[in-house]
């Protein structure tokens, strides 16, 4: 049945039967939905204040690119640099990362074709993959594999071009080149190429990629020479040396020792087991993509046991619920949408995954935790990378709710983590389909 005149004549009697329809009708007229919904109770509730605190650097911002799982690893990373070399601040290079993670992952798409060429053009797996060959989002273990095959640079060595800040363009061109790249590789393949040919063949096309890179970003730099002026207003200089000894030497994190917790509350996710994304990666046969699945209490604790010890902690969330993206708050009342639509939406975190209705859009970093006399967490301080124009100079304050309902991921050293936990890690790791919304990228 569709909507009848007799249907809409009952839904505006509906209406007009709630005088208070017509003063939020002219709220939301003047000032939009989220202005007329928002609650002011929510606003009090953030004073910015933390009891348990990080180092962190002078603010970063991404810009028009979809860099801030790079910024939030690189800002985490660069606080053991602050430490070591006793640095007021510093930022390293995110368009080193961005240029390799670019040629990688152009690299694992033509794979994974070249792995699909007995796939029907109209199957679901095929159709995923060419929907979007590349884009700017990643999440923590594509970082870390970055970190460890390509090391990082200071931000001086390899600064940001046009293309860095503002992606949208490159990647259109890119994903338009890699979907005939695409095409040519299933073509020769129909025509009896083997394998071995595909590959030669893969080889020439990423010729064309790394071209269009350098000339986009720039050339990589294969040594690099660090100076910089200590808090003591010292002059320092480091030896030259590769990216990978720069890595070594200003960060020094063991990567094999940080894991990626998730907290996914799905049926089919079962706590105490790690999972993997099937088709999801950046750098072939390096640090595929791994999931420890927990309840939300040990990401918190975690959490709180690495701002305690001065350890900031990446995290992934979905920055598209309940953020005033000015005033810098991530409370999960902020908007109160069922009083000005008159119906409320009981969402379980478990059902909004699997309905699409939320995943993991953005990545950033806890800097800091307030704890009430219990030690339990109020409100966390939050390193965004949006620049000092949002928030509080750059920083936001989310309510502890808001972290359990909205964030699905910390990176987390393995020794703020229950040994229970860990088991997980030396059991065989599940594998989710390639559209699981568990494996949208930040």
């Amino acid at each position: 049945m569709g909507v009848t005149k007799e249907l809409v004549i009952k839904l505006e009697q509906e209406y007009d039967k709630n005088p208070a329809n017509y003063v939020i009708e002219a709220a939301i007229a003047k000032v939009g939905l989220s202005e007329a919904a928002t609650n002011q109770d929510s606003i009090r509730r953030h004073d910015f204040q933390f009891s348990d605190k990080t180092l962190r650097g002078q603010m970063t911002n991404q810009k028009a690119s979809g860099r801030c799982w790079i910024f939030a690893a690189l800002n985490a990373a660069r606080v053991a640099a602050m430490k070591k070399h006793n640095i007021e601040s510093l930022e390293f290079s995110q368009t080193y990362i961005f240029f390799w993670d670019k040629l990688e992952r152009s690299n694992y798409f033509l794979e994974s074709i070249i792995e699909t060429v007995q796939e029907e053009l109209t199957s679901r797996l095929l159709a995923h993959l060419l929907a979007t060959p590349i884009q700017d989002g990643g999440q923590w273990d594509m970082v870390a594999g970055l970190f460890e095959k390509y090391g990082i640079v200071p931000k001086e060595a390899m600064p940001d071009t046009f293309h860095s800040t503002a992606s949208a363009d490159l990647n259109k061109l890119l994903n338009s080149y890699l979907r005939y790249f695409a095409l040519e590789i299933r073509k020769a393949a129909a025509n009896g190429a083997t394998t071995a040919e595909l590959k030669d063949l893969k080889e020439k096309q990423l010729s064309t990629v790394y071209n269009l890179l350098v000339k986009a970003f720039g050339k990589p730099p294969v040594k690099v020479r660090y100076e910089f002026e200590n808090k003591e207003k010292e002059f320092c200089r480091l030896p030259e040396m590769t990216p990978q000894d720069f890595f070594a030497e200003m960060v020094g994190w063991k990567l094999e020792d940080k894991i990626s917790v998730i907290n996914a509350p799905t049926e089919d996710k079962p706590y105490g087991r790690a999972y993997t994304v099937k088709f999801l990666g950046s750098i072939k046969g390096l640090r595929p993509i791994c999931y420890v699945n927990t309840p939300i209490e040990v990401l918190k604790s975690a959490a709180i046991a690495a701002i305690k010890d001065g350890e900031p902690v990446w995290f992934g969330c979905d920055m598209g619920q309940q953020i005033g993206r000015d005033n810098g708050l991530m409370d999960h009342e902020l908007y109160r949408f069922e009083t000005v639509v008159g119906t409320m939406l009981p969402w379980t975190k478990g059902e909004r995954l699997t309905h699409g209705e939320s995943c993991l859009t953005h990545a950033m970093v806890f800097t800091g935790v307030n704890l009430d006399d219990e030690g339990n967490p109020i409100n966390w301080q939050v390193e965004n990378s949006w620049g000092k124009e949002r928030g509080q100079e750059g920083v936001f304050s989310m309510s502890d709710q808001w972290f359990s309902e909205f964030v699905y991921q910390i990176m987390i050293d393995k020794k703020y983590v229950d040994a229970k936990w860990l088991e997980a890690l030396t059991q065989p790791v599940i594998e989710l389909e390639p559209w699981d919304p568990i494996g949208t990228l930040a």
